[in-house]
């Protein structure tokens, strides 16, 4: 893999690690859950054959530290956080944005709030569940999530959330108790991170050290946020809607699917499940290149 410029950017309340590939037009890749910049490590190379390719280690997450561990966490700051790096690496042109899982709704947001810096956004499975007809049972779900999180700790509250995930937002999934950590996996990862390619669970044992600030800040308030949906739809062209062509069933392939058949656009299936740039890393990123330029 091509070594990387290292950046770091002083923004309000932390200081974000970003790495840079390439040369073209900028594209930034927003990680989701609790991985960061090395989430991409297996597509950045062929990415940046015709892109600058900003990966960045969101606020909280990796080596971007914050300034209070115990802040809260909101949707519209970490769309700011991105919008801080596009003025850095694109100062006056629109830039591509590619966001996964909590990093597409970053970049749903930032889509929203400054559609001048965006010229095209890959939104892969965001968890926006506000869209969906039954969002009251997500809540109780999410709900669920964090009581276990508070009285049990990490690793039930871990199997909870991935059991709800997985069953498409089941709630009764998210009830099953021990037999719900048993079918996530003894260490609360969802089924397939056992099959992982070696580089990839070595990537996910390193992200382990921020599952409690994933589970317990980004999660809740990133799973309430309510896209403007009217807001949106005017910006659809700029929009590709993504989903796993393995996670059909799940929560977020539900919620992106929905959005796109509201939006009125098709729904772009790449390789793999929720996690595919990892699983798939070739094919992916193929296919996001082309994706990209059309």
């Amino acid at each position: 893999m091509t070594e990387p410029v290292i950046g770091s950017l002083r923004v309000d309340g932390a200081t974000l690690h970003y790495e840079v590939r390439g040369q073209g037009p900028l594209l930034l890749l927003i990680p989701g859950g609790a991985g960061g910049a090395a989430a991409f490590d297996g597509i950045v190379d062929a990415l940046a054959a015709d892109h600058t390719v900003a990966a960045y280690d969101p606020r909280g997450i990796g080596s971007s530290a914050l300034d209070d561990a115990e802040a809260e966490q909101h949707v519209s700051a970490h769309a700011d956080d991105a919008l801080r790096l596009l003025d850095r690496l694109s100062p006056g042109e629109p830039a591509r944005v590619f966001g996964a899982s909590s990093g597409a709704i970053t970049a749903l947001h930032l889509l929203t709030a400054h559609p001048d810096r965006v010229e095209r956004v890959v939104a892969h499975e965001p968890p926006v569940v506000e869209v969906l007809p039954d969002a009251p049972e997500h809540r109780a779900f999410l709900a669920r999530v964090q009581d276990t999180l508070r009285t049990r700790g990490l690793l039930p509250a871990m199997a909870v959330f991935a059991a709800g995930l997985k069953g498409g937002g089941d709630t009764t999934a998210s009830q099953a108790g021990p037999e719900a950590e048993s079918q996530a996996g003894s260490k609360g990862e969802p089924e397939a991170v056992p099959e992982l390619p070696p580089q990839a669970a070595a990537r996910a044992e390193r992200t382990r050290a921020d599952l409690p600030y994933f589970l317990g800040r980004i999660v809740p308030a990133f799973m309430a946020y309510a896209p403007d949906v009217p807001r949106v739809e005017a910006l659809s062209d700029r929009l590709v809607l993504a989903a796993g062509q393995e996670s059909r069933g799940e929560l977020p392939h539900r919620t992106a699917a929905f959005l796109a058949e509201r939006l009125g656009v098709d729904l772009r299936h790449f390789p793999g499940g929720h996690t595919g740039s990892t699983t798939h890393p070739a094919e992916f990123g193929e296919l996001l290149r082309k994706t990209l330029r059309a």
